[in-house]
């Protein structure tokens, strides 16, 4: 109606139809397309027997199953065919079905579209149900590969045969009710089905998510609650809405008193509204005893809109929309044959073809090159296989507490459309059978928590798996959970192994506690050693001061000094100077400090043996040797050292094994043959120191100078051979601080036992400091 009153499309030409019901029936569609080509009922292969209302085109059939044998026929003789909902991959072979065209989406591609639906949701566990047909073949094998190339897998695939026993349905019923997959993908058709939802109904499984296909997804043929609620929160393909303005309109005009041509119109009226029309003849010819006293009769004043939107659609025009462009197709193919201009044409020597006495193969021509904008603006062209592109709908089930249900599209997937507006889904408007919007989980193993990768299971799928922790130093390859990837040196995993930090610097530094606490005694030990210093330089003719030379005196309080002050250059952040400078500082000063009290010592013995003439070592008093030993060993170590620094000097490097995590900046010793030289020669020095003054320890000493030279010496000893264990056990800043410690308390060990008992007497006991108590006490010796 809406072609034949338009002026701009085939003008003064009017179209009529044939309206033929196959019941999806192969048989009747064979039966049907057999009446149409030959005019006759029964149907007479190879004639025609009213060539002149030859149908142009056949529009349709629905089920695929029902066109193929149409196809088959068809394409013999070229004679055209627009299918509105036939959508089997095998239809768009051009070889065997050279005349079929169709205005619905090529299903092949549905088993590409539940893949990426399947990956949307991250469901990577799930199974497969199929019939046992082309549909149902072709959707597993597509589906299967496209959806194990993203990773998932499939927990089992079964076939459901197309006249199914109940044998087999309980088995593949069982197989669901086991499988830990929570989603089912159902590539059947709706007659295969129907059995199965009975029984999956029955055994209560109401945890799965089903995905249908569009050959199913709307289907009204499950009316009973327990299927309903069976399938309740599952999602589905359909055919995507199509617009036809005016069309809601049309359809809440018609009625009974204006389509009276109409066979069904009545019979459609009754059915809805449960009333009985006026002028029915199988009620009218009925005796009226026979009649129900309770019977009611239509008014004709009944209102379609006031009917329930889920039994009088008026707003979901799926299939009714591609008729609508199957049959707006034709007619625009007729039109361009219509408007051909002779000589122009694109037939043999440009000729055109008469729009009322044309061949089929003729129209055919025209009917593949349409391309037009229907009613609603959308646009209507066909691919060289026939097919049009990809527009569906993504469909939830969902059931109310009443018990009515409901189909809510909370998406589509339209090929046609612009990049990256292909795919859409409106998660908010789902409802899963869980009664929450929380998506339910399809997988056979938890994903693995931060930091651990996929260990596959010997036998089972990539989808089932174990979760091992990646090792010290590792993390989690973003691009593959299976493997960890090692971090570079300078860079550590964070807590959750997901991305690799720089590590942390570390050394020991003034603003820490440490750091600043050595530091503070480092400075206050100095101070106190200046203090006695001070002290003996204001006491320096007293007898306790000169005694045992106190210029030995005052040089190993200098040393000492600068000894206390040597850890200020192990603080802070070490660099290639200041390396080179505390190794050489602490080597030499020591050594200083160490011959200094080699050269006291050396003195008691010569005082001792000045007082003895049958001393041997009485000629060696002149040669001044004390004086002389300090110089001689220091430069010693001084000479060892400048070898060190010129042929491998310390440097500053960056430590990333020391501690976990951490780079520790330190200062390598270069040439550890030469470091081992100068500790060696200092271990020396303090070694010959320690058996002297334990050898000289009983000489008689007013002020038992030797007795304290001895004690100092082995605390000296002993804070030195305590340090190497612990400096080898330690790491990182620990083990600078474990250097300054032993240089703080062997410097201290000096200055308490060589230096305090001296102070004791000069501040607390001054009358033991002179020369009348010294003379005194030895004149009591004497006589003793």
């Amino acid at each position: 109606m809406e072609i034949n009153a338009s002026d701009d499309l085939l003008p003064n030409v009017t179209l009529g139809f044939i309206l033929y019901d196959s019941c999806y029936n192969e048989v009747r569609s064979l039966t049907g397309t057999a009446w149409i080509l030959s005019g006759t009922k029964n149907g007479v292969p190879s004639f025609s027997c009213k060539e002149g209302n030859m149908p142009l085109a056949i529009i349709g059939d629905m089920p695929s199953k029902a066109s193929i044998p149409i196809a088959r026929i068809l394409g013999l003789y070229r004679y055209p065919q627009v299918s509105y909902a036939s959508a089997t991959p095998l239809l768009s072979d051009k070889t065997q079905f050279p005349s079929f065209l169709r205005t619905i989406h090529n299903s092949y591609y549905e088993g590409f579209i539940i893949a990426d639906l399947l990956k949307y949701f991250n469901w990577t566990w799930v199974g497969i149900i199929v019939s046992d047909n082309d549909l149902g073949r072709t959707g597993l094998q597509i589906v299967t590969r496209e959806y194990e190339k993203n990773g998932g897998c499939i927990a089992f695939q079964e076939i459901l045969p197309i006249f199914s026993s109940m044998k087999s349905v309980l088995r593949i019923v069982d197989v669901v009710k086991k499988s830990k997959a929570t989603v089912v993908v159902l590539f059947c058709t709706t007659e295969n089905l129907v059995s199965l939802m009975e029984l999956a109904s029955f055994h209560n499984i109401t945890d799965k998510v089903w995905v249908a296909t569009p050959g199913w997804s709307i289907t009204s043929d499950f009316p009973r609650r327990d299927i309903l609620t069976t399938l309740n929160g599952s999602l589905g393909l359909a055919n995507q809405n199509g617009k036809i303005p005016g069309f809601k309109e049309f359809l809440y005009s018609i009625h009974p008193s204006i389509s009276t041509n109409d066979p069904y119109m009545k019979t459609f009226w009754e059915n809805v509204f449960h009333c009985i029309w006026p002028g029915n003849d199988a009620v009218n010819n009925t005796s009226p005893a026979l009649l129900k006293e309770d019977i009611v009769w239509c008014t004709g004043e009944e209102r379609l809109d006031s009917i329930d939107p889920n039994i009088y659609d008026v707003y979901n025009f799926k299939y009714t929309y591609r008729t609508h462009n199957a049959v707006f197709a034709v007619a625009h193919a007729l039109h361009q044959m219509k408007n051909c201009v002779p000589g122009k044409g694109p037939f043999k020597n440009g000729s055109c073809a008469d729009i009322y006495n044309h061949r089929p193969w003729q129209l055919l021509h025209y009917l593949k090159r349409v391309d037009f904008k229907n009613t609603a603006g959308e646009r209507i062209f066909f691919n060289e296989n026939g097919d049009v592109p990809v527009s569906v709908d993504i469909l939830n089930w969902q059931l109310f507490p009443n018990g009515s249900n409901q189909y809510v599209s909370i998406g589509s997937i339209d090929t046609g459309a612009p990049k990256g507006k292909v795919f859409r889904i409106q998660l908010k408007e789902i409802l899963w059978n869980t009664g929450n919007s929380q998506v339910p989980v399809s997988v056979c193993s938890d994903p693995c928590p931060k930091g651990y990768r996929r260990a596959a299971l010997q036998g089972q799928k990539i989808c089932c798996f174990d979760c091992l922790p990646c090792s010290e130093g590792e993390i989690l390859n973003p691009n593959d959970d299976s493997e960890c990837l090692k971090c570079p040196e300078d860079k550590w995993p964070d807590s959750r192994k997901e991305e690799c930090l720089p590590k942390l610097i570390q050394f020991l530094s003034y603003e820490e506690t440490l750091g600043s606490a050595l530091a503070c005694i480092s400075v206050l030990f100095c101070l106190l050693t200046f203090l006695v210093f001070c002290l003996f330089i204001i006491k320096q003719k007293t007898p306790i001061v000169k005694a045992n030379n106190r210029e030995l005196s005052y040089l190993l309080l200098i040393s000492l000094i600068f000894g206390f002050l040597c850890p200020l250059a192990f603080i802070g952040r070490p660099n290639r100077i200041m390396c080179m400078i505390r190794q050489v500082m602490f080597a030499v000063i020591f050594s200083l400090c160490v011959s200094t009290i080699l050269a006291k010592t050396i003195t008691v013995i010569m005082i001792f043996s000045a007082t003895n003439p049958n001393s041997k070592m009485n000629t060696l008093v002149g040669f001044r040797i004390p004086v002389c030993i300090v110089p001689v060993c220091t430069v010693i170590q001084i000479i060892l050292c400048i070898v060190w620094l010129a042929q491998a000097a310390p440097f500053a490097e960056f430590n990333m094994a020391a501690e976990i995590g951490i780079i520790v900046i330190e200062c390598n010793e270069g040439s550890r043959v030469l470091f081992a030289s100068v500790l060696g020669y200092m271990g020396l020095l303090a070694s010959v120191s320690l058996f002297v003054a334990f050898m000289a320890r009983k000489l008689p000493d007013t002020f038992n100078e030797t007795k304290f030279i001895t004690f100092s010496m082995l605390v000296f000893a002993s804070v030195w051979v305590t340090f190497i264990p612990a400096y080898l056990s330690t790491k990182g800043k620990q083990t600078v601080a474990v250097e300054i410690f032993a240089i703080l308390s062997s410097s201290a060990g000096l200055l308490v036992c060589v230096f305090f008992p001296k102070c004791y007497i000069i501040l607390l006991h001054p009358e033991m400091n002179s020369r009348e108590y010294i003379t005194r006490r030895n004149a009591r010796s004497q006589e003793t």
